[in-house]
């Protein structure tokens, strides 16, 4: 930018890319609205139209909520005695368990701020928080970690949480392999009856490249600074990135030995993914923590959202790295437009429908943010980023699905929203669509309804590893039911416990322990109610996993939330709130960047060899990522009896009328597309020996 030239306000709306731009076809909020009101498939009476019991409306026949049966709940005559004195008086205990941990948070809250928090170190403290960029928070960690003596710490190699011993062993062996390799490389000479120093160099790396190898990506490691962790620590993961790089530009392995050894490396490294939980507004906290991590290049390619999270995630996925850049500023707010009608108009409809939002309007509006109909196959595709959303069946008994690329690729990304956010009495449920050959929209699984994720998974972690191999999971969490139990007694990822040098326990060993008694008793009842079967179902819906699930990834990042955000937990934030929640999520992820970028640091090379070295690395002209092409080169041909599928699919299922594709043959071929995709994902978890390069199916 030259000197002449002003820096776009980043509080005006002109200088946000498509802010005009309506991207939705008017014909596809149409054929989603049919989806809607039609009836569900196989169902033999009218169901309700929301998990609600319908109020003042016109229908043939109503269905009360769902009620379990003697079978289900064993109940006897002691379960019918016992059941209600029993709840009365958990519920009573967990009561009291609730004030007793506020008041022990008051207590540690009162202690770091009086006893822990003085002079000099609070000073350094708050600088952090006034820091807008990384650069300048690191040197202010930096000044920190000197006041507090933290720079010898990490000057010394022993720590109980890691094997230092090994890892001085391995570093050595792989400065001298390395050395040794490139000085053959620089004088092209190998020793007649030695193999080259570059295949020694490959052996050490698959013994030591793999996830968490020896500690070294262990959160406590990088709990006791601010600022980065051990030089050791920091020394082998410079060491092995410099050494991968040397494994790619070697003329003295072969492309296909090269692709066999990243693909080892891969698969015992792993992936890293971006976890963005929901929460309602509080989920516009996540834009800060994306900013800070594409502002820095550690933004995953892998990038999962539930509920609130899921509009967060659908934008980044949907988005080029310099269109995000313009996206995310304090003006975007003015795109934000969920909760614009006022009190009396959704009080009618909540009356009427059982729900306050309008379904078709936050289509409407969601559709910009996923750049109109575009599918998840579509968005990885323009950005090469894979988009997870979490989708919870309407029915109690269907298991919850991953929406991504594979699982679904041509599922509309904005239908997906709407089905992640889907809110028992704040938003119906919704049917998923899909987007046919020819563009149009039809109903995706049989019609079937879907709603809010974060009712049974809102941190999908074993749907991840089982489709992307991910073991590495950056979690940024702001569920408000959450965030009030989060409490790391021995410090976290760049922000350790700075009393007694670091060693000690927050709020003192007492508090501490009384904290940790309280949680773990409250989520001990919990569970007994849970596995009873004694809690009650407020709409037909088991909301026991809202508590009892997994909130937090190897690292958790907790943006600073403020009271008023819980007034308005149902509001769009005008640019100056969404401003703060930039800042509140960028200060959040600061903390963390050193410990991602040591972990993307070699993930990044083994990716960028597995691209290069991929035999099969394009498709009908298309370059394809190092995920696809690695699927692709790892699947199976063989006969298939896809078309006999297809027939029987046809005549158990006989399409809808409005929704049927346009011929039977493309019905035929849509199926068996999806049946290739799920060979292909099987296929990853064989070994690419059993295959040739011939065999790779290219669809």
């Amino acid at each position: 930018m030259s000197p002449d030239e002003k820096a776009p306000d980043p509080y005006d709306p002109i200088g946000l890319p498509d802010y005009d731009r309506e991207f939705i076809d008017p014909d596809d909020l149409r054929r989603f609205e049919k989806a809607l009101n039609a009836p569900e498939t196989n169902s033999l009476s009218l169901v309700a139209i929301n998990d609600w019991r319908p109020i003042n409306q016109k229908v043939r026949k109503r269905r009360r909520t769902p009620k379990r049966s003697k079978d289900e709940t064993r109940e006897g005559v002691l379960y019918t005695v016992l059941k209600w004195p029993f709840l009365v008086t958990v519920f009573t205990w967990l009561t009291v368990l609730s004030i007793g941990y506020v008041l022990v948070r008051v207590y540690i809250f009162l202690y770091e701020q009086l006893v822990t928090w003085r002079g000099k170190r609070q000073k350094l403290r708050r600088s952090l928080w006034t820091k807008t960029n990384y650069p300048d928070w690191l040197k202010a960690a930096q000044e920190l970690d000197a006041h507090l003596g933290n720079v010898k710490w990490k000057q010394e190699d022993e720590y109980a949480y890691y094997d230092h011993l090994t890892i001085n062993k391995v570093v050595s062996q792989l400065k001298k392999a390395r050395k040794d390799a490139e000085w053959e490389l620089q004088h092209r000479r190998i020793g007649a009856s030695e193999p080259p120093a570059v295949e020694e160099l490959q052996t050490i790396l698959e013994a030591c490249v793999k996830n968490n190898f020896s500690g070294v990506e262990n959160p406590r490691v990088y709990s006791e600074a601010y600022s980065g962790t051990k030089d050791l620590v920091q020394e082998y993961i410079d060491e092995v990135h410099a050494c991968i790089k040397l494994v790619i530009d070697s003329k003295q392995i072969d492309k296909e030995a090269k692709y066999r050894h990243f693909k080892h490396l891969d698969t015992n490294f792993g992936r890293t993914a971006l976890c963005l939980s929901g929460g309602a507004t509080f989920a516009y906290y996540h834009f800060g923590v994306v900013k800070a991590l594409l502002d820095n290049d550690v933004l995953p390619e892998i990038i999962t959202g539930t509920s609130g999270g899921a509009l967060v995630a659908g934008l980044v996925a949907t988005r080029t790295d310099e269109e995000l850049k313009k996206l995310l500023v304090p003006a975007l707010a003015h795109r934000i437009r969920a909760c614009h009608e006022r009190f009396p108009t959704w009080m009618r409809r909540w009356w009427r429908t059982g729900a306050r939002f309008d379904t078709l309007d936050w289509a409407r509006q969601c559709s910009w943010f996923c750049r109109g109909s575009t599918t998840f196959r579509e968005a990885y595709e323009r950005t090469g980023r894979i988009l997870n959303v979490t989708c919870v069946p309407s029915d109690p008994h269907s298991p919850t699905i991953l929406a991504n690329y594979l699982t679904c690729p041509d599922c509309v990304i904005w239908s997906a929203v709407l089905a992640s956010a889907a809110v028992p009495g704040i938003l119906n449920p919704v049917v998923l669509m899909t987007k046919r050959r020819d563009g149009t929209l039809a109903p995706y699984s049989f019609g079937h309804k879907w709603k809010d994720g974060s009712l049974r998974t809102d941190i999908p972690i074993k749907a991840l590893n089982l489709h992307f191999n991910v073991n590495f999971t950056i979690v940024s969490q702001v569920n408000p039911h959450i965030n009030l139990f989060f409490f790391s007694s021995r410090g976290t990822v760049g922000r350790p416990v700075t009393h007694r040098k670091g060693r000690g326990w927050r709020g003192g060993f007492l508090g501490t322990a009384i904290e940790q008694y309280i949680k773990l008793d409250l989520n001990k009842w919990l569970r007994v109610l849970r596995h009873l079967e004694l809690l009650p179902r407020p709409m037909g819906q088991d909301w026991s996993e809202i508590w009892l699930q997994k909130f937090s990834g190897t690292v958790t990042l907790w943006p600073k939330t403020l009271p008023s955000d819980f007034w308005h937990i149902l509001s769009d934030p005008d640019p100056e709130r969404l401003a703060y929640m930039l800042h509140a999520g960028q200060q959040s992820a600061f903390s963390k960047i050193q410990f991602i970028r040591n972990r993307l640091k070699s993930e990044r090379e083994i990716m960028k060899g597995l691209k290069q070295c991929s035999p099969a690395g394009t498709v009908g002209g298309r370059t394809l990522s190092p995920i696809l092409s690695r699927r692709v080169n790892d699947s199976e041909h063989e006969p298939s009896n896809d078309d006999a599928l297809a027939r029987r699919l046809d005549e158990n299922f006989p399409e809808r009328d409005g929704f049927s594709s346009n011929t039977s043959t493309t019905s035929s071929r849509r199926r068996s597309s999806v049946i290739e995709e799920m060979r292909r994902q099987s296929a990853v978890f064989f070994d690419d020996d059993m295959y040739t390069d011939e065999e790779a199916v290219v669809t």
